[in-house]
């Protein structure tokens, strides 16, 4: 096979490519794509704006609908801002060595990202949590956008895709769990050895007997 061969097999590949293709390509490395100069004006304004702010469309469009945004009524964004690093303790004055104080790398059970979550869905107890993606971070803060479902929505409830989000087991998801970033932090995504005791919760195998 000849170099024009290759280049236009390589051509029409990258022709064929949706817009998805090159925005999630973008954003896998974002300070050596266009993202870098995006990123670096938001931040500044994400910055003096409120801790969570709804936004009329997503930051990434690809993110967005891989994990089931549709652009439709009953579906709403939220960007959600919540502090980065480990626990804040607070200094323990009894004696000991300051190794045994237990004050930093302390990190939490619950991932940031989850936390995120659950915060805005306290501030929007009509609506329900689908998922949450990264969209950027500086030295102080993490900023998620939230995917949110109204379920008693007449568009949603029509939706064969999206209408399951309104049954009981699906109400409030976010604080059981039940969205990625939650199954991610529950361990549901090991198999086999060494997840033995994760399904189908750490709680429900330890009753297991009782």
């Amino acid at each position: 096979m000849n170099e024009e061969t290759e280049e236009g097999e390589a051509e029409e590949s990258a022709e064929t490519r949706s817009m998805y293709h090159f925005v999630r390509d973008a954003w896998k490395d974002p300070d050596a794509s266009y993202v870098k100069e995006l990123q670096w004006r938001r931040m500044i304004e994400w910055r003096k704006g409120p801790s969570f702010q709804r936004v009329e469309r997503p930051t990434r469009i690809d993110r967005a609908r891989a994990l089931g945004y549709k652009a439709k009524q009953g579906y709403v964004i939220v960007r959600a801002r919540v502090r980065r690093g480990g626990l804040r303790k607070h200094t323990i004055k009894g004696g000991r060595r300051p190794k045994r104080k237990g004050l930093k790398k302390i990190t939490m059970a619950k991932s940031i990202q989850r936390i995120a979550e659950e915060r805005t869905a306290k501030r929007h107890p009509n609506l329900e949590v689908l998922n949450s993606y990264w969209v950027g971070e500086d030295g102080m803060s993490k900023y998620y956008e939230v995917i949110l479902v109204d379920p008693h929505h007449p568009v949603i409830k029509s939706d064969p895709k999206i209408s399951w989000i309104g049954n009981p087991p699906h109400k409030r998801r976010v604080y059981r769990g039940l969205t990625s970033a939650g199954k991610k932090g529950r361990g549901l995504r090991k198999k086999g050895k060494g997840a033995e005791k994760i399904r189908p919760s750490l709680g429900a195998h330890d009753n297991k007997g009782k």
